[in-house]
Parts: structure tokens; sequence; C-alpha cells
């Protein structure tokens, strides 16, 4: 035989639980004249068989076919008035859950007007409180003992993230302008999601972005391209780089600078490596083709021919012409040497 109760109330302890049915883990009958104590900010919702019928607000409720005539028509109908009945109580949590968190699972791919793609991460945090009893009641948790706002996290996070998707690829601006648009993000989120949120008998309070973050791989591709760009003059920046690589190396003791030249010989090192750099990264203007010998009878002296062959040797030795084009005109001076008597 069913137990028989009196007086129905339930107290939150946990301050989590959205839902919950009384009893728990067995039957028990009301009857009329029973006590319902319902705290501020629930609501008491009777079932039977399944069906929300109904329902009461904030106070103590002497139980009878008054003041519930659905429930009392149903009775009368299937005992013939007879009480005890059975019948079950779900007390809703009407107060608002503050502080549920909300993030990205997985980073969130948008188009960046100053990046190209990228991939995003983001979280924060809403509030949000039952607006219609009955409805989430049937909806979500009517069949449910306990239901509490960790069992409905997963489910509006999808939602959430959802519509965070939409408007943030609606904005079109670029990660580095969104530090400064949370608020107005927020705003868009929030009205994206009053009628999901409606859907299912709630209300979204408020809802805040507390960080949109790219992803490591992300970050780093944008630090390299604005470091290219802070850099402006390449030349300058190798200069410096070589000439503070090699101070460093002076500064260690254990290397080979270090060891070798001391501080102010790696310096001067440092220094003397960033002009040779400096000189190696200036365009080099191609070098004029050597011209040919004079041809026989001319008025170049021997004197004259030695020295084009010297500044031959000299050209050759710089790389600055071809191994082709010095055996060549090596050949036609050492032609004209000798008809000079050399």
């Amino acid at each position: 035989m069913a137990r028989i109760i009196d007086v129905i109330e339930f107290v939150d302890e946990t301050g989590r639980e959205i839902i919950h049915r009384e009893p728990q883990g067995e039957a028990f009958d009301i009857r009329f004249g029973s006590q319902l104590i319902v705290r501020p900010s629930q609501v008491a919702i009777f079932f039977r068989d399944g069906q929300a019928l109904d329902s009461f607000g904030p106070g103590r409720h002497t139980l009878t076919t008054a003041n519930i005539p659905i429930l009392a028509g149903l009775i009368g109908m299937a005992t013939g008035g007879r009480t005890p009945f059975p019948a079950e109580v779900l007390f809703v949590n009407m107060r608002q859950f503050l502080d549920q968190k909300w993030g990205t699972s997985e980073p969130v791919a948008v188009r960046d007007t100053a990046f190209g793609m990228v991939r995003l991460r983001a979280f924060g945090s809403y509030a949000y409180q039952v607006k219609e009893p009955l409805q989430f009641a049937n909806q979500i948790a009517g069949q449910q003992g306990i239901f509490t706002t960790g069992e409905l996290e997963n489910y509006l996070r999808g939602i959430i993230m959802q519509r965070f998707t939409d408007v943030l690829g609606e904005q079109q601006r670029s990660l580095l302008e969104l530090a400064g648009q949370f608020s107005e993000l927020s705003t868009g989120v929030k009205a994206q999601l009053a009628d999901d949120f409606s859907a299912i008998g709630l209300q979204l309070a408020a809802f805040y972005i507390g960080s949109i973050s790219p992803t490591e791989d992300t970050a780093k591709a944008i630090d390299e391209r604005a470091s290219m760009g802070a850099i402006g003059d390449m030349d300058a920046y190798m200069k410096f780089k070589a000439a503070r690589a090699m101070g460093d190396a002076a500064n260690n003791p254990g290397g080979a600078a270090g060891a070798g030249v001391g501080l102010g010989a790696g310096v001067g090192l440092g220094a003397a490596m960033a002009g040779a750099l400096g000189q190696a990264m200036q365009p080099r203007p191609a070098a004029p083709a050597p011209a040919d010998p004079a041809p026989a009878g001319g008025a170049l002296t021997r004197a004259q021919v030695q020295e084009a062959i010297d500044a031959l040797d000299l050209r050759f030795s710089k790389g600055e012409i071809s191994e082709d084009t010095y055996n060549r005109m090596s050949k036609k001076w050492e032609e004209r040497l000798k008809e000079l008597g050399g």
C-alpha cells in the first residue's frame, strides 16, 4: 500500500536543481486536506499519468477539490471521488541561475578581413531562469525525477555556439578589432538566443563574452605577420640581428666568442659582421663584359696590357665574370702581350 503524505514540500540545498519530483524512489498517495508548501521562487506542478495538470505558486496551500479542479475531476472519474489518490508533484525552481559557463569545445573557423581564415576559441557566461514552468517541465524534464543545471548545460551550449558563430560571421571584422566589440557581440548573440530559450520555456536573462582568442597555430601566424610588418627595413634588421648575436656570444662565458675575444671584441666582431652582411645584401650591379684587347698595331703599351691582365684576374677572383669569359679574355690578352715582346 502506498504511503500517504499529508505535507508536501521541497528545499533545494544544492542551488542547482531546476526540477525536483516528489516522491523520490517510492509512490505515495495524497488526500484532500493535505498541505502543499511552495517556497519563494518555486512553482509546484501536479502530474498524473505523465501529464502536467494544476500548478501552485509560493505559499501554503490546503488541497481541496476547489483549488485543484482538473486533478479532482480526473480522480473523480477514476476513483469515484475517493481519497487518498496517487499523484506526483514537480517543484520547479524559478530563480535566476547565474554564472553559467559556455565555451567552444572545438575551434571555430571564421573569415577574417585582415588574416583570411582564422580559427578562434571563445568562452563566457550567461544567466537564465524558467519562464513557463509547465512548458519547460513537459518539453525538457517531465520524465526525470531530478533535473539540474549541469544536465541542461550541454544542450544549451550547442544552441549558444550556433548563434555565436552566426553573429561572429556576420560582423565581418578583423580579430584585432574584436576586443573592443564584446559588448556589441554579446547583445547580438543574446537577441538571437531569445527565441531558442523561449521555445523551451526559459528566459535568457544575461549573456556575456569573456574572451575570443586565436588558436596557437593561428596566433603564431599572426605574430609572424605582425613581426614582418614591424621590421620594415630588412637590411637594418639583419644588421641588428647579426650584431646582437655576436654580442650575446661574447657575453656567454662558455661560448666560443666569450672564450676567445671577450665582450669588446665580440661587439666589434658583431659590428663587422653586420657591415659585411649589409654590403652583401646590397643589390650588386651587373658587371660589364671585359673589353677585347686592342687589335695588333694599336697604341697599347706592354705595361697597359699587363695592367689589363691583372684587372681581369682581380675581377675573376671576385666572381664578377664567369670562368669561360675569363679564359677567353685571358688568352687574348696573353697573345697580345707576346706580340709586344712579353
